[in-house]
């Protein structure tokens, strides 16, 4: 494969890597299990299964797996077409994964913020209205 066609793919694959690893451990569908995960992280009287169960709950830490799961599923590799091709195509699919989960991690900042912004906006205008509407009551 032309490493133009392997860059292609790199891009690509690492799409739904980011997407599955940034649902699991951040969207609200999967809070039961990821808060589960988060109090066996921290309670559980071995290091192993403390470790284990913080896989879950860290958005890069969990790429690495479902990377893994990637890999065996498409057989990518870069550069090499023998084990350095896999070892250079997982940490390279989870290097950019990480780059799209913090671009949309910050863009989710911003819409957070506008819409935050644009709710205070709205009580100003409907406490300048309860002000105007009590003021002619008293008129």
């Amino acid at each position: 494969m032309e490493i133009s066609q392997q860059l292609f793919y790199l891009f690509i694959l690492a799409i739904p890597i980011a997407c599955i690893a940034w649902t699991v451990t951040r969207e609200e569908i999967f809070r039961e299990p990821r808060d589960f995960c988060i109090n066996k992280s921290k309670h559980c009287s071995s290091m192993l299964q403390r470790k284990f169960f913080y896989l879950f709950t860290c958005e890069y830490c969990f790429s690495h797996y479902v990377t893994v799961l990637f890999l065996l599923l498409t057989r990518f590799q870069l550069l090499y077409d023998d084990w350095r091709g896999y070892l250079i195509a997982g940490f390279s699919l989870v290097w950019v994964a990480n780059i799209y989960m913090s671009v949309f991690g910050y863009i989710r900042v911003g819409m957070k913020k506008e819409k935050m912004d644009a709710d205070i906006e709205e009580l100003k205008l409907k406490k300048e209205k309860e002000n105007f509407n009590n003021q002619n009551k008293l008129s």
